[in-house]
């Protein structure tokens, strides 16, 4: 994905704010050998590219001044109300650097499973994005997982799947090395109450009738 942004000289609470009322978005770009270089970019252009998930999720193309660079989005502010991008951060890509970075899991196929189809029971998504590290030419846009295997009372955990070609799993300090994703929880049984219940009562109101 690329975007085009501009160079930005002027920095502070009202420089940023004038840029916001003329319909741009103050950001900045950081990391590798270069010194963090100020920017701005058009906000509808942004606020349309911030809805697609590959601008959070992969490798971006970056044009500035005619020069075209590799950025990572590492940072978005949100106006707390308004449809308004108040800040942007990028950071700039090594080549020769592992990146880290949360991707996204497309999950498919659980429709499919006997866990489903079969024993009827609901599927719960527990993980909808994984942190991993890699190389930025091995970055997937998402993950895809294929739930059609599912079993009742089997969960899916993170040994489970096969990741992509380069891409390793990050696990932090003091959490669990096999974290379940994908949950699958046994159908809710509803037991009626015999109708036979309201039986006596009715007896007992016939026999009452019959005394004088």
């Amino acid at each position: 994905m690329n975007f085009v942004a501009f160079e930005r000289a002027k920095q502070g609470t009202g420089a940023s704010r004038r840029l916001r009322n003329s319909g741009k978005t103050p950001g900045i770009v950081y990391g590798g050998s270069a010194e963090p270089q100020l920017i701005e970019i058009d906000h509808n252009a942004l606020w349309h590219a911030l809805k697609k998930e590959a601008f959070h999720s992969s490798v971006l193309d970056m044009e500035v001044a005619g020069t075209t660079s590799k950025v990572l989005l590492r940072d978005v502010q949100y106006h707390p109300y308004k449809q308004l991008v108040l800040h942007i951060d990028f950071q700039r890509v090594d080549a020769k650097t592992k990146l880290h970075m949360k991707v996204p899991l497309h999950y498919s196929g659980a429709e499919e499973s006997d866990a489903v189809k079969v024993d009827k029971c609901t599927v719960n998504v527990i993980v909808n994005e994984l942190d991993v590290t890699c190389m930025p030419s091995d970055l997937p846009e998402f993950i895809a997982v294929d739930l059609s295997t599912l079993k009742k009372g089997v969960s899916l955990h993170l040994k489970d799947i096969k990741l992509p070609k380069g891409v390793s799993a990050v696990i932090r300090g003091g959490q669990n090395n096999n974290p379940v994703l994908v949950s699958v929880a046994n159908p809710v049984v509803v037991v009626e109450a015999p109708a036979a219940d309201a039986a006596p009562a009715a007896d007992a109101k016939g026999k009452g009738k019959g005394k004088k």
